[in-house]
């Protein structure tokens, strides 16, 4: 039996500063949440010029995980517990902002010197009330890090976390998330395994496929009951994907600027800790 689809939802443009727009499948007006999964941008591809200027400014979070796939080109990050990497192509950072943290991040000085495309997408990764203000924490890791979890003719997918036909991924979190980002060319077809009463998602970074029986096109998410039931993947153009399943948290989701915490009243204490220097100072 296939596993029932909720929602096919298309990613909507959304700015998040003067000069960055982004695509956003999540939240949408007809899905908010699937904790821990609140949020998904997808950025690009961007190409920047030589000699572009392009950088976020130091900015606060706490409470969840900003989580990074890099598709393309190249980013830094930049942040105040004394992290500062470098994420090339095919590569995962996760940042955990705990009880709070200030990061800045963007391309690259080679790749903005040089010229070339960024894309990537950054997920917001909720966690438990109980780890929400313990220390932040900073992990990476490459392509070449990541296990081949499915690996045959015309397909490939690398597993960032969790655990997948028998591999794990290196990036570790406080509740189970399977990760893994794949390309399929068309014409091939693949099955997926998802946990029953996980939340499950597919997002399609690029292309078009069909998803149990559903044309799903570039830049839309599926969402899936957490009832059982295989998922069957058929590229009808050459594709990129990616997979998301995780143990659902069951605590209630306050989001609010950089912030996502339980209450709005836990929201209102990170705002006034920010304003009042408690995060910290990180230099430009």
């Amino acid at each position: 039996m296939k596993k029932k689809i909720d929602h096919i939802l298309q990613a909507r443009e959304k700015k998040i500063t003067d000069e960055d727009v982004v695509r956003q499948p999540l939240p949408h007006m007809d899905f908010r949440f699937a904790n821990p999964f609140i949020v998904i941008h997808h950025v690009g591809p961007v190409k920047y010029e030589p000699g572009q200027q392009s950088r976020l400014r130091p900015h606060p979070h706490r409470g969840f995980s900003p989580y990074t796939f890099m598709l393309q080109g190249e980013g830094f990050h930049r942040d105040n517990a004394g992290n500062d990497e470098i994420i090339k192509a095919g590569g995962v950072q996760w940042m955990f902002a705990g009880r709070g943290i200030l990061h800045s991040e963007g391309p690259t000085e080679e790749l903005l010197k040089q010229g070339g495309v960024q894309e990537l997408i950054q997920l917001w990764i909720n966690a438990p009330r109980a780890n929400k203000l313990d220390k932040p924490f900073y992990q990476s890791a490459k392509a070449e890090e990541l296990p081949r979890v499915i690996e045959q003719e015309g397909v490939q997918f690398r597993l960032a976390s969790g655990e997948y036909n028998g591999f794990t991924g290196p990036i570790q979190n406080f509740t189970p998330v399977i990760s893994m980002i794949g390309e399929m060319e068309a014409g091939r077809e693949i099955e997926l395994n998802a946990a029953p009463d996980y939340w499950t998602l597919v997002y399609v970074a690029n292309g078009k496929v069909i998803v149990n029986d559903e044309p799903v096109n570039e830049h839309h998410l599926v969402v899936f009951s957490k009832d059982a039931g295989e998922i069957i993947v058929s590229a009808t153009e050459n594709a990129q994907l990616l997979f998301l399943s995780a143990e659902p948290i069951d605590e209630p989701v306050a989001a609010k600027d950089n912030y996502v915490m339980n209450t709005n009243e836990e929201i209102e204490q990170a705002m006034s800790d920010y304003k009042n220097g408690l995060f910290g100072t990180l230099s430009y």
